[in-house]
């Protein structure tokens, strides 16, 4: 008979050995039952600390789900309109300016002027650092400054990061392509602005304390910092730890400024589960209706337009999928590279972590690691081919 769980233990186990990763955990739910936790390897390979149920882990961009979900609030309560321009919460942006094919600018005009949901997409012009447009150019220029402040006294805020990226030239008309970038960090200072806290006691309020997430948040507090796993880079053949704060995320823990919507959540795979299990259980936590089904249903169904999809198709990794909401959905199993159901939806971080969740079975994986650009990684795939 077939063993999952000894298949899975396996591929883990032989991740850490091969210096794929130096460690990694995996949890499985169905039907509100867990199935399985599996951990192997080191969350600090040089004092030899293991992975733990209750490490905490540097999400990086698996923060967009929960700021997507953040924003559905606000929706659902009428305080926000998805087709208001994002310059009625931005000032910056009721001015801006695109890059047209050849690189040139052109002010964006009135009936273009970007609206929250284009950020909700990644539909909105707005890039991550890069070399192959002026918008990619500044935009890393504006990054630069952002992490050069994190060890001062004068950080760069949430609110301030997206008023500066607002004077950046966008890399295309709003609506037009697809482009994964910022977008997220600026729903973060929309939230700020429309709810009127900042956006981490909103997150605290409204999703956090609800859902009983008591190990995630912007920062680790020193009581907790023994727990927070080391973040390591290939070199070579081999791994070595990596220092750098990448998207002006602190990789110690400590607390900033700047509260990124994209990438700036640290957390453990059971708070993250609640956040999961929540969405698949149509918005309901042990009885307390966070969002409403409507809600949750829009939410995870995102699809991009058919001019917007051929973007996505340079994604490698990502075939038979679309985007929405912040979140990739698998809209042709067929085409996927991964075994899957049709409407599964999540999203991973750049450091490893991974989140699914799949309505079709009312299953939620998450995996943990903390390796820079594995993203949605080799032992992700494995492991969920074992499972699915």
């Amino acid at each position: 008979m077939r063993d999952k769980l000894a298949l899975i233990q396996k591929c883990m186990d032989r991740a850490v050995a091969e210096r794929e990763l130096a460690g990694v955990s995996a949890l499985l739910i169905q039907d509100g039952t867990e199935k399985f936790f599996l951990k192997s390897g080191y969350a600090d390979e040089e004092d030899k600390v293991p992975i733990e149920r209750d490490t905490i882990f540097h999400l990086y961009s698996q923060s967009k789900p929960i700021t997507a979900a953040a924003m559905m609030l606000l929706v659902q309560d009428g305080i926000v309109d998805l087709c208001e321009p994002v310059g009625k919460y931005i000032d910056s942006f009721n001015d801006q300016e695109y890059l047209d094919e050849n690189g040139q600018k052109h002010k964006v005009p009135e009936d273009k002027k970007m609206r929250i949901f284009e950020l909700m997409n990644m539909t909105s012009g707005l890039v991550y650092p890069g070399v192959n447009s002026e918008a990619e150019k500044e935009t890393g220029v504006l990054f630069d400054e952002l992490i050069d402040r994190l060890s001062s006294d004068n950080q760069m805020s949430t609110l301030e990061f997206a008023e500066k990226l607002g004077k950046l030239p966008l890399n295309f008309l709003p609506g037009s392509h697809w482009q994964y970038g910022t977008s997220a960090d600026i729903l973060g200072a929309v939230i700020e602005k429309a709810s009127g806290m900042k956006y981490s006691e909103f997150l605290k309020e409204r999703l956090f304390d609800p859902l009983e997430m008591v190990d995630t948040a912007f920062f680790v507090p020193d009581e907790k910092k023994p727990r927070l796993a080391h973040a390591y880079q290939a070199k070579g053949n081999d791994l070595e730890e990596y220092k750098g704060n990448n998207l002006g995320i602190r990789n110690n823990g400590g607390v900033n400024a700047f509260e990124s919507g994209g990438a700036g959540l640290f957390s453990t795979l059971d708070d993250y589960s609640h956040f999961a299990r929540m969405l698949i259980d149509d918005g309901v936590y042990r009885g307390k209706v966070i969002l409403t089904e409507s809600a949750v249903k829009f939410l995870t169904t995102g699809k991009l337009l058919e001019y917007q999809q051929k973007d996505l198709w340079n994604w490698r990794g990502l075939e038979g999928h679309t985007y929405g909401n912040l979140m990739r959905v698998m809209d042709d199993p067929k085409q996927a590279l991964i075994l899957g159901n049709k409407g599964e939806y999540g999203w991973d971080g750049w450091l490893g972590t991974y989140f699914m969740n799949d309505p079709s079975t009312k299953t939620t994986f998450l995996m943990m690691t903390q390796k820079a650009d594995y993203g949605t990684g080799n032992v992700t795939r494995r492991i969920r081919n074992i499972f699915m």
